[in-house]
């Protein structure tokens, strides 16, 4: 009896992961790590392999770009099987080898030491002196100072802001807000960048008390001049990064508002409920047209009227519909500012008018341009109140182009939105999109893709062509002079195995079945299909008639009978059977039915295929495909 040996599975030691070291300039290692073997010892294998001397002065690190942590006896149960380490010069040969250069070497050698102790330090052990020195740099007045020292020092601070666990406090303390300001008028750009970055750290760093003092000194009149003059105007293009830096700042402004946005109305809020009779009274209620029996009916609470003239959806208790969040009580605190600072435009509004507004405090003010722009286009599309998401996607379509364009104030914006009125939107989409499909259809892979279709499309359009004929087609008789015989009528109609045609006589209203139908003539006895004057009924036609555009004649083998004669109803008719009688016999179906229905297709096919790359600009050629690596060394099996 054959019996076969069973093997056991090897035993895996688990202290053994198998890793990556490398190295600048040496070729990179595999090794199996121990982690019960010291790791001078794995460190002496290293160099040895290297042939490097004076092992004592290297250590392994992490090469993670979140985890570059020199490993140690604590954290080297961290290293998994796959991971890649770095054998760099050790922490204590490192910093004798900076200091060394910081005490005696050039600039140059200053400038590498600084430049890699800064990579290797953590924000947190920065001491207090460091931290005032460099705010003293910033607070410095003096017009002499050096540009790079106030562009550093304001970056340095940034980084302490935003990397420190608790130097927020520090910074906070040294730096003054009039300072930041002052340097937001300077001549240099990368120092205004750099000062409205250390704005926003400062900002995000602050608890909510001080965010909101903040964003009001950055909302007074002063600064916003500032801003607008020294920062967005005098460049005349603001950079990439300025205009990351101000967005940033902008966002931090109205998460203010984000609380507000997120809170219902308490019903037991007094305040809230005056403004909510305020918006009525400014709106309906004015001196000296109010009579006493408007008075005493309104003190009855009749108010519904007017609010539901004003919008609400819960007129009767309008504070209901600030329960809803967002936009909670964001939305009264907007009403509110608008029907205070802008009482005429409000008014006008509420009566379906619109008003130039005036420029006091933003976002607020911002708003206001954007609900006379609302009214404004709601009455060009004549909506009702079905009509509400066509509505504000058009408004948001408006506010989104005139943003584009920059304006560098509020009037500006108000002005370009005065230009993109409904029917210009509307026109401008119609041309987008239509440039669009027309410079995606002649893009390569849409072309190519279109070249794949075409023969699944082609297929359908036969196989339609083929049902119609299937489904017959009554026609008028013709005298072989190509006169029509009046009253009389022949039904022809193709099997539904496609190899036989059945026609016959038949009256003005009746479908004959197949069976009805005694007449046949095999496909494969048709020889040709002749079309037009080439007809042979259609050639002895003296008079100028177009029947000759609809007829057809099919020429047989048949000894009987040398051709069949037709003459469609309608082109549409023609060009069906045509294309029917041309797909049986395997020629190319030439209508302009087929065109058309080609074209509408493959449009529709390409359309449904591409919803997934919606939005994506498909480029004119495919990108190229990169040359292959000088070598593979990098593709190792660990």
């Amino acid at each position: 009896m054959y019996t076969q040996a069973i093997k056991m599975p090897v035993q895996k030691d688990l202290n053994i992961v198998k890793i990556a070291v490398q190295m600048t300039g040496q070729m990179p290692q595999l090794i199996e790590f121990n982690q019960k073997q010291p790791l001078a010892g794995i460190i002496q294998g290293l160099c040895n392999e290297w042939s490097l001397t004076d092992p004592d002065t290297y250590s392994l690190q992490f090469s993670e770009n979140n985890n570059q942590n020199y490993i140690t006896e604590k954290n080297r149960n961290e290293i998994k099987n796959g991971s890649v380490l770095r054998l760099e010069h050790s922490p204590s040969k490192t910093a004798g080898d900076i200091l060394h250069k910081l005490n005696n070497g050039t600039a140059e050698d200053k400038l590498t030491a600084l430049q890699k102790l800064s990579t290797l330090i953590s924000w947190d052990i920065l001491e207090p002196p460091f931290i005032n020195k460099v705010a003293s740099y910033v607070n410095n007045q003096s017009v002499a100072q050096d540009s790079n020292v106030i562009e550093a020092s304001l970056s340095i601070l940034e980084n302490i802001v935003l990397n420190s666990s608790g130097k927020y406090g520090l910074v906070e303390k040294e730096v003054t807000f009039p300072n930041l300001v002052m340097h937001l008028q300077s001549m240099s750009p990368q120092i205004q960048q750099n000062t409205i970055a250390l704005i926003n750290a400062l900002f995000l760093k602050a608890d909510l008390i001080k965010r909101r003092a903040v964003a009001a000194t950055l909302q007074s009149k002063q600064v916003r001049n500032v801003f607008l003059t020294n920062v967005i105007q005098s460049t005349g293009q603001v950079g990439t990064e300025m205009a990351h830096q101000l967005y940033v700042l902008q966002t931090l402004v109205l998460s203010l508002l984000e609380q507000r946005m997120m809170t219902k109305m308490d019903p037991q809020d007094q305040d809230a409920h005056d403004k909510i009779k305020e918006l009525r009274r400014i709106a309906f209620d004015t001196e000296g047209n109010v009579s006493s029996g408007d008075v005493a009916a309104r003190k009855q609470g009749l108010f519904a009227k007017d609010y539901k003239k004003l919008g609400f959806k819960y007129d009767i208790n309008p504070a209901l519909d600030f329960n809803g969040t967002p936009p909670g009580m964001l939305a009264l605190d907007c009403m509110i500012y608008f029907a205070r600072n802008h009482t005429e435009s409000y008014t006008k509004v509420v009566l379906e008018h619109s008003c130039r507004a005036d420029e006091h405090e933003c976002p607020f003010e911002f708003y206001c341009v954007c609900i006379v722009l609302l009214n404004k286009t709601w009455k060009e599309m004549r909506a009702t109140t079905e009509d509400f998401v066509k509505v504000f996607s058009v408004v948001r379509e408006q506010i989104t182009r005139a943003l584009q364009c920059k304006p560098t104030g509020l009037d500006k914006f108000r002005n370009k939105l005065q230009q993109l009125t409904y029917s210009t939107i509307t026109n401008l989409w119609q041309q987008e999109r239509t440039n669009r499909e027309e410079w995606e259809s002649h893009a390569k892979p849409i072309v190519e893709l279109r070249e794949q279709i075409t023969p699944e499309i082609l297929d359908l359009i036969q196989q339609q062509r083929l049902g119609f004929l299937v489904e017959g087609t009554r026609f008028t008789k013709y005298s072989a002079r190509g006169q029509r015989i009046k009253d009389k009528f022949w039904y022809v109609r193709l099997s539904p195995n496609h190899k036989v045609f059945h026609y016959g006589d038949c009256d003005e209203k009746s479908v004959p079945t197949i069976d009805d139908l005694p007449m046949k003539l095999a496909v494969v006895d048709i020889r040709g299909l002749l079309i037009g004057r080439d007809c042979p009924h259609m050639k002895d036609l003296q008079r100028r008639k177009t029947t000759h555009q609809l007829a057809f004649s099919l020429v047989l083998d048949s000894v009987e009978v040398s051709n069949l004669d037709f003459v469609a109803p309608d082109e549409q008719v023609f060009d069906y059977w045509t294309d029917g009688i041309n797909a049986l016999l395997g020629n190319k179906m030439t209508s302009k039915e087929t065109e058309n229905d080609l074209e509408t297709l493959l449009s529709m096919d390409i359309k449904l295929r591409l919803l997934d790359a919606e939005g994506i600009d498909i480029p004119q050629d495919p990108p190229p495909v990169p040359e292959p690596p000088p070598n593979y060394d990098f593709c190792f099996e660990l």
